[in-house]
């Protein structure tokens, strides 16, 4: 993508499908972010700020850091399962409305520091357990929370629960994601082909 001159920073932002254990293996991880940083398509600095158990309330208390701070010309965020999760295993729920104003809020403070070309990525879930299948009532709402302000910040739109969800109907969820929230290398090698075929399907591979 062409950004004009400068240094041009790509930052990754979300929870653990993202975190990927970038202490362990730093500095991005290995999973899909690190399949993205070592494709040619890619031509920017990539930083990695996934930090495992993350919700949105999460992001929006260190967005000044890991954001801002690193003034991103492309910015892809990946955040919204953990909202989902927290509402069955601890009792903890996120309202739809409180997920939707604050992406708006950490999204208008990232347009108005830096203004990068912004890539929102759909948050997934596979059904591993039977129970999962009823968790569709808290993601679903969220996942059309991140639809519409994709349009509404003219975004690039990953949708890795629509494709992960068809890839494991053809393949199978233990080969995707074993637990139906973290990818297996195979799920990982395939978030990151379609993340590049998103954002940048002119590049050369």
């Amino acid at each position: 993508m062409d950004f004009g001159e400068g240094i041009m920073t790509l930052v990754f932002i979300g929870d653990s499908v993202t975190d990927c254990d970038r202490m362990d293996f730093p500095p991005y991880g290995n999973g899909w972010v690190s399949h993205i940083a070592k494709s040619s398509r890619v031509k920017e600095k990539i930083i990695n700020v996934g930090i495992s158990g993350n919700r949105l309330i999460d992001l929006v208390k260190r967005w000044k850091s890991d954001v801002l701070d690193n003034n991103p010309t492309l910015l892809s965020v990946a955040i919204g399962i953990n909202d989902t999760w927290r509402r069955y295993d601890d009792n903890d729920p996120t309202s739809v409305k409180d997920f939707e104003d604050n992406y708006r809020n950490i999204l208008d403070q990232v347009k108005e520091k830096s203004n990068p070309r912004i890539i929102l990525c759909e948050p997934f879930l596979l059904p591993a357990k039977p129970e999962m299948l009823l968790w569709r009532e808290d993601l679903d709402p969220k996942i059309n929370v991140v639809k519409k302000i994709a349009v509404d910040y003219d975004a690039i739109f990953v949708p890795f629960d629509s494709f992960l969800n068809k890839l494991a109907q053809e393949r199978s969820i233990g080969e995707v994601a074993g637990d139906g929230i973290h990818p297996t290398e195979f799920g990982h090698q395939a978030m990151a082909n379609l993340w590049l075929e998103k954002v940048m399907p002119q590049a050369q591979q």
